[in-house]
């Protein structure tokens, strides 16, 4: 069979077949659930291995609700690069190396790489978040360049960008990181672009944090101060 003539307006002008909408994709970062590798500061007052039984147990709590929906494609961007082939990712989850450099530099290097489309980042510490907190910042960027999800600490739990006409770099003025400015910081560096913010969530840095968030993921971890 040959091919199909294309259809014509009336006017006899071919139409043009309607553009497919760009895809949109959440990439999650996590690390390797070792000791001395994960949650650092909240080890050094509850102890390592209940720092890392927290965040293994958080980890697999975020990417299990996240990682399979179908409304985003999932991109794990796994710390250190080695631990791509570690057995404790989903299957059926593409996978990247987060590569060297701060974590400034480590989430707009998929926000640069990645094909065209909307593109949401989050960490693995944050037990509150839920499918329709992701939903509603993908809404944002509809109409907006870029759109964060405010931590109660003065940082951000999520960071999505348009990429539309070009990708913006939130973190190019400098940032200070774990502070209770790291969020003003980057809207600074946008500024003249439209943001929008979605839910304010709370990560887990101090056992007062672990306390307050008890219940939100796996296993239960007494905060015991040192």
């Amino acid at each position: 069979m040959g091919n199909r003539p294309a259809k014509r307006h009336r006017s006899g002008k071919a139409l043009r077949k309607p553009a497919a909408p760009f895809r949109a994709r959440l990439v999650i970062m996590a690390k390797v659930p070792i000791a001395g590798r994960v949650k650092t500061r909240l080890a050094r007052r509850i102890g390592v291995a209940e720092a890392v039984r927290f965040y293994r147990a958080t980890a697999c709590a975020v990417l299990g609700r996240l990682s399979r929906q179908p409304f985003w494609e999932t991109i794990i961007a796994v710390a250190p690069d080695t631990g791509v082939g570690a057995r404790v990712w989903p299957r059926g989850v593409t996978l990247l190396r987060q590569g060297r450099g701060d974590i400034g530099v480590r989430m707009q290097r998929p926000m640069r790489l990645l094909p065209p489309g909307p593109v949401c980042v989050v960490g693995t510490d944050v037990p509150g978040i839920e499918v329709e907190h992701i939903r509603r910042a993908f809404r944002l960027i509809g109409s907006r360049d870029a759109v964060f999800g405010p931590a109660g600490d003065g940082g951000f739990w999520l960071v999505g960008l348009r990429r539309r006409p070009r990708v913006l770099d939130p973190y190019a003025g400098g940032v200070r990181w774990s502070h209770t400015e790291t969020l003003a910081d980057v809207r600074r560096n946008l500024a003249g672009h439209p943001i929008g913010l979605t839910q304010c969530l709370h990560d887990v840095d101090e056992p007062e944090d672990l306390a307050r968030q008890q219940g939100a993921y796996g296993r239960r971890i007494r905060p015991h101060l040192r």
